[in-house]
C-alpha cells in the first residue's frame, strides 16, 4: 500500500498591512452641514395642520396606541412606542411579521395603529392593513413618499417631507429615519404637556434610573436611623468617644441631650484639628467644648437631591446632614456616600 505524499510546501502569500485611514475634519464638517440642511428641510416643509391632527388623534385613543414598521423604520416605531409607554401612555410596538401569525389578537376597535415607511410600499405592512382594517382599528401612515400604497390604504396620512438622503447613493436611510424619531418625539413630549403630567408622575415610571430617584427618593429613604447614628452627650470626653467617630462611617459624632435635641456636630476634621492645637489637652476636653453649634441640618421629607445640593452649597461642601423633625430633635443622618449609592 502506497504511502500519501508529503505536503507541498507552498508560500505564504504575502501578508500587506493595511494603511491607516483618515477622514479628513472638513469632510465630516460638511457632511454635519448637509444633514443639518436636510433636516431644515423638514422642518420648513412640514405640515402643521397635518400633525396637529395626528397629534390629536393619538391623544384622545380610548384604547391603545400601537405602532408598527419594518426594519429601521421599525427600531425607529419601537422607541416612539416606549417613549409614549414611559409617558404613562398606553402604547406597544407590533411586528408586522408576528402580528400576520396570532399577535393581531391584541387589536382592538378602540386603538390605533400607526404605521412607519420611508416609501410606503413595504410588504409586510400592506399585508397587516387589511387584517387590521378587520379588527376596526384606526389606521395611520407615516411616510415620506408622495401617493404611496400604504397611505392611501389608511384611514390617514402624515408626509414627512425628506429631501434627500445623507447617503452619497441617496440609499442608506440615515435622513428619513432621523427625521422619523425627530418627529416621533416631538408629538410624544406634546402629548405629555397635553395630558399635563407632573415631575412626580414622570418619576414614577423610571424608579430605578436616577431621573426617578432624584423625584421620588426623599432624605427619610436614605437616611441611617436609630443605632446607625453616631451620638455622644456634650459633656463626654473627646478621646472616649473615638470608636463612635470612627466607627459607624460617617466622619462626625452628633451631639445630643437627654431627650434628643440636636446640639451640635463633631467631625473628624475637627478631631485633627483639636489635636493640632491643644496637643496632649485634647485627653481635657469635651465633645461639647469643641462642636459645631450651628450645624447645616435638613429635614426628613426633603427631597434626597435636595439634601445633595445643600451638602454642596457654599461656603464649603459638607460630607453629611444631620436629620431633625421640626422640634430639633435627631432622627438620622445623611451621609454624601450614601446618596452616591442609591445612585442620586
Amino acid at each position: 500500500m502506497g504511502s500519501l505524499p508529503p505536503p507541498l510546501d507552498l508560500p505564504s502569500p504575502p501578508s500587506k498591512k493595511p494603511d491607516h485611514q483618515h477622514i479628513s475634519e472638513n469632510t465630516l464638517l460638511s457632511l454635519f452641514k448637509a444633514q443639518q440642511n436636510h433636516l431644515n428641510y423638514f422642518f420648513q416643509n412640514l405640515d402643521l395642520p397635518q400633525t396637529l391632527s395626528f397629534t390629536e388623534t393619538l391623544l384622545n385613543s380610548r384604547g391603545t396606541i400601537f405602532f408598527s414598521g419594518v426594519g429601521k423604520s421599525g427600531f425607529v416605531a419601537h422607541k416612539i412606542s416606549q417613549t409614549l409607554v414611559s409617558l404613562g401612555i398606553r402604547s406597544s410596538f407590533l411586528s408586522p411579521l408576528d402580528a400576520l401569525h396570532g399577535d393581531i389578537g391584541a387589536l382592538s376597535s378602540a386603538d390605533v395603529l400607526v404605521l412607519f415607511s420611508k416609501s410606503g410600499s413595504t410588504e409586510e405592512l400592506l399585508r397587516l392593513v387589511p387584517c387590521a382594517k378587520a379588527k376596526g382599528v384606526y389606521l395611520i401612515a407615516v411616510t415620506s413618499v408622495s401617493n404611496n400604497a400604504l397611505a392611501n390604504a389608511c384611514d390617514m396620512n402624515v408626509h414627512l417631507p425628506l429631501e434627500r438622503e445623507l447617503c452619497p447613493f441617496d440609499l442608506a436611510p440615515v435622513t428619513s429615519t432621523a427625521i422619523q424619531m425627530v418627529f416621533g418625539d416631538t408629538v410624544a413630549i406634546a402629548l405629555m404637556e397635553a395630558r399635563n403630567l407632573t415631575k412626580e408622575q414622570y418619576a414614577a415610571n423610571h424608579p430605578a434610573g436616577r431621573i426617578g430617584k432624584s423625584l421620588i427618593f426623599k432624605v427619610k429613604d436614605v437616611m441611617k436611623k436609630q443605632d446607625e447614628l453616631p451620638i455622644c452627650k456634650e459633656g463626654d470626653m473627646i478621646m472616649d468617644q473615638l470608636v463612635e467617630l470612627t466607627s459607624k462611617g460617617c466622619g462626625c459624632l452628633l451631639v445630643i441631650d437627654e431627650e434628643h435635641h440636636l446640639l451640635g456636630t463633631f467631625t473628624d476634621g475637627d478631631l485633627r484639628r483639636t489635636l493640632k492645637a491643644s496637643g496632649e489637652g485634647i485627653f481635657k476636653l469635651t465633645v461639647g467644648e469643641m462642636c459645631n453649634r450651628k450645624p447645616r441640618t435638613i429635614g426628613p421629607d426633603a427631597m434626597a437631591v435636595e439634601a445633595m445640593q445643600k451638602m454642596e452649597s457654599p461656603p464649603s461642601p459638607v460630607q453629611f446632614l444631620p436629620v431633625i423633625d421640626h422640634q430639633n430633635i435627631l432622627i438620622g443622618i445623611v451621609t454624601l456616600h450614601g446618596l452616591v449609592s442609591a445612585g442620586l
